[in-house]
This record gives C-alpha cells, structure tokens and sequence, in this order.
C-alpha cells in the first residue's frame, strides 16, 4: 500500500512539473530572487554640455547626455570609435551583396514567421517529465535533427574541390 502511494505521488509531481506551458529548453535561471547588482549602472555626472544644441530633445522614454553607455565607453576604452556602434544603414560597399541577395525578393515578416515555427518545433520537442522534474537541459536532444555534423560538411566541401585552409587534412580512406 505504501509503494503504491509512493508511486501515485512520484507520478503527480512527473505530470504535473510537465505542464509548464512555455516550452523552455534549457534550464539557465541563476536560482535567485534578490536584485542583480550588476544589472545597475551609475550614471554619469551632470555636466554642462558646450553647446546646448547638442542636447536632445526631451521625449518619454528618450535618451539623455548623461545615460550609461557600457558598450561605447569599452568600446573607446579600448581604442576605438564608438561612434561606428550607432546603426547607419547598409554601407555603400555593401549594397551590391543585398541587391543580390534580395534579387527573389524578400519577406518582411521572416522573423515572426521563423518565431513562430520555432515555438511549434519546441512545443514539440519539450521536457518530458522526469526532465522537467529534474531541471535538466533538452536543447541538444531537441535540435540534434537539424544538427549539422562538421566532420562529414568539411570532408564533402574538401572532396568537392573547395579550400579550408584552417581545417585539418581530410584523412585518407
């Protein structure tokens, strides 16, 4: 009678830990409530700007002069010039390449539609009970069929004729 209890349980917690509803894969949370203190970044001083054109106009939600800016201040650390992070658009150079890559025409809403088989694909391939009442990681069993295998890719694209010149010699057979 007790092994059967023991049974009923074990199986209610399995089925019931399976029905999460949001088909996650992988199991990264930190295991943690408290606030992250690096998610908090100080601000820089108030300081009067030489020209008060430059300041931007006040908008809901808009940026300002003083805004952290973590990826441009490495990025000028480092030496560089942050203000090649700020999206320009498709750089001259590049514009043939998109003409030819666009010649077929495009779909504007490829991402939404990839989202959206992407979410019926992980509906489909979610933790089964026991990895979800053991919180283990389902992605690579998920996606092993669209895996795509190095070894065998490199030794068709060398038998093929083509230069990998980083990649090991293909071993003779």
């Amino acid at each position: 009678m007790r092994a059967m209890a023991l049974i009923i349980g074990f199986a209610a917690t399995a089925g019931l830990s399976a029905c999460s509803g949001d088909p996650h894969l992988m199991n990264i949370k930190s295991g943690q409530s408290s606030p992250d203190e690096f998610a908090i970044l100080p601000s820089k001083p108030l300081t009067m700007p030489p020209d008060l054109a430059v300041l931007p106009a006040p908008t809901p939600g808009g940026g300002n002069i003083t805004d952290p800016t973590p990826q441009a201040d490495a990025v000028a650390a480092l030496g560089g010039n942050p203000g090649r992070l700020v999206d320009q658009g498709i750089a001259a150079s590049d514009q043939a390449l998109v003409a030819h890559a666009a010649r077929r025409g495009s779909d504007p809403a490829i991402r939404a539609t990839l989202a959206e088989a992407d979410l019926r694909w992980r509906s489909r391939n979610a933790r089964r009970p026991l990895e979800a009442l053991f919180g283990t990681s389902v992605y690579q069993r998920a996606y092993r069929p669209m895996a795509l295998d190095s070894r065998t890719e490199q030794l068709r694209w060398q038998r093929a004729g083509a230069r990998t010149s980083t990649s090991p010699a293909p071993d003779v057979e």
